[in-house]
């Protein structure tokens, strides 16, 4: 296993191959030795079931790039998050899941950053103090 692709690194993914498509063979060799080989400490050991032509094409692809599925698979996953973390609908979606308390703060800033999870954090506070004085209101008015 020659390693996971960091993002931001020069490892290839999926969606970016298309781009290396032509280069010479010293320069994919380069950005393979730029892939730094990490240890299976730290990592999460999951499986799950995806469709043959999926896992296929998947191999195929470890296979030009001289390294393995996991990494393949590891460095899609990676960027479907960096992409979905910037796609509003899903930042309001992810909110919504934090709002409910159904996510803790810390998968929040893993999710949106921390700033972005810091302003998310402030406006629930907010939304429960406005609640809280728009009930005293109600209640007093009564």
């Amino acid at each position: 296993m020659k390693g996971s692709s960091p993002v931001g690194s020069a490892c290839l993914s999926i969606r970016s191959l298309p781009a290396h498509f032509g280069e010479s063979e010293q320069r994919i060799k380069q950005r393979r030795s730029q892939c730094t080989h990490m240890s299976s400490e730290g990592k999460k050991r999951v499986q799950f079931r995806a469709p043959h032509g999926l896992v296929d094409r998947a191999d195929a692809l470890a296979t030009v790039f001289e390294t393995d599925r996991t990494d393949i698979l590891t460095s899609a996953l990676r960027e479907y998050l960096r992409d979905a973390s910037h796609d509003d609908t899903i930042k309001q979606e992810i909110a919504g899941t934090y709002y409910d308390d159904k996510i803790s703060f810390q998968q929040l800033q893993e999710l949106l950053g921390h700033e972005e999870a810091a302003n998310v954090r402030l406006l629930k506070r907010q939304l429960n103090e406005s609640f809280v004085d728009e009930a005293a209101e109600e209640l007093a008015d009564s």
